[in-house]
């Protein structure tokens, strides 16, 4: 029987990360926090073009332990590494910390305009986290917006979510030095249970649309491909100077902004062909969320199911085929899941390797999953993960 790794229970974890605090400061922690992994449903490499995506918040989740002290330091632990980490509270800066720590440190940095001369008295934070590493579901994110939400409460800032939102992604980008363009952030703290949101990337506005894939009968398989999963090559680069030299060559600020009826005759004034491929892929895919999104806010996925399925298909099949991100396991996961019956399956993420997800009746996954667990076998492929993603809340207060 294939094994899909479940999240755990939340009052479990909650549990575990506040004796870790215990344990690791010598205190009870004043509350605990945590933040969702995410998944892109549908909308890939579209988001530095102001277009549209739906994502999710998964059931996997970053746990933060957290309590004010009067030490002037932020002290931070993570169960995963066995690492604790100081820095001094008032002279955090770009640089001062590196590796995953950077990623919290940049969050008391980035909120500091808003602590009144509060940042100085220092933070303890003890992180455990449950989003997989490596499989696209961005880890980082919850990470950085379960810190934003403990600092938010404990120090009472008085931020909304779209800063805190802003703060999580400033971290990111300049105090941690990695790409990132607010789809995972706004996912993580924006969605509610039963539900994933339509983000317009060109002002981050949300609309929270129904995706109840368990009372409809239906389940979505994550399968983690364990392929290399790194763009540090400049593929990712590529691919948006790419896009943005499509823009130049038909005059828009963005490819958002080509109408879609007459989209095919305007890529074919574009004389670079790669970039006639590339642009023709963010102009059809920001048409497929478009459509996605008005079949989910009839509430019925099982009406629209047939034609979710071909949007699913044409999202990655244009990944593949027209920008290139794909790598062999990443088409033989999603072909596996389509032959073992799985109602569309596509990459998501930045591709290069990661995550793969197939749309499947609740009693067929792991008749799918084991599809894809034989494909692997005969390919040689390392062994994949299966998840379950079940649609979740977004970042607060746990206790």
């Amino acid at each position: 029987m294939t094994e899909l790794h479940a999240a755990p229970h939340d009052a479990d974890a909650i549990e575990k990360v506040s004796r870790e605090f215990r344990e690791a400061f010598g205190s009870e922690p004043e509350g605990v926090f945590s933040a969702p992994g995410r998944v892109n449903i549908i909308g890939e490499h579209v988001d530095y073009q102001q277009g549209l995506c739906v994502p999710m918040a998964i059931s996997h989740r970053c746990f933060v332990a957290a309590r004010r002290t009067d030490a002037g330091v932020v002290r931070m632990r993570s169960v995963q590494s066995g690492e604790t980490v100081e820095a001094s509270a008032p002279g955090l800066a770009p640089g001062a910390v590196d590796g995953w720590a950077s990623y919290v440190a940049g969050v008391v940095w980035a909120l500091a305009d808003r602590f009144e001369g509060g940042v100085a008295s220092g933070v303890d934070l003890l992180i455990d986290g449950y989003v997989p590493l490596g499989a696209g579901l961005s880890s980082s994110a919850a990470l950085e917006c379960a810190v934003a939400a403990a600092i938010e409460e404990l120090c009472k800032l008085g931020t909304t979510p779209h800063e805190r939102i802003r703060a999580a992604i400033k971290a990111e980008t300049e105090f941690a030095g990695a790409a990132t363009g607010g789809l995972d952030q706004s996912a993580s703290i924006l969605c509610e249970e039963g539900h994933a949101i339509l983000l317009d990337c060109r002002d981050f506005s949300t609309t929270s649309v129904p995706w109840d894939l368990a009372g409809q009968g239906l389940a979505l398989l994550i399968i983690d491909t364990r392929a290399p999963h790194s763009l540090v090559g400049g593929e990712y680069a590529e691919r948006r100077a790419q896009a943005e030299a499509g823009a130049r060559a038909l005059g828009v600020e963005s490819l958002r902004d080509v109408p879609f009826e007459g989209a095919s005759d305007a890529c074919r004034g574009i004389t670079d062909p790669v970039v006639q491929r590339r642009s023709r892929h963010i102009i059809n895919e920001i048409e497929r969320v478009r459509e996605f999104a008005e079949i989910l806010e009839t509430g019925s996925i099982r009406e629209g199911l047939a034609r979710i399925a071909e949007l699913l298909n044409a999202s990655h099949d244009s990944l593949r085929d027209d920008y290139e991100v794909t790598v062999p396991e990443l088409d033989v996961a999603v072909e596996a899941a389509r032959e073992a019956g799985a109602h569309g399956a596509r990459m998501t993420g930045g591709g290069f390797g990661g995550s793969v997800i197939a749309l499947v009746e609740a009693d067929r996954v792991e008749t799918v999953a084991g599809a894809v667990e034989s494909a692997f076998a005969e390919h040689s492929f390392t062994e994949p993960v299966f998840f379950l993603a079940t649609p979740s809340r977004g970042a607060g207060r746990d206790r």
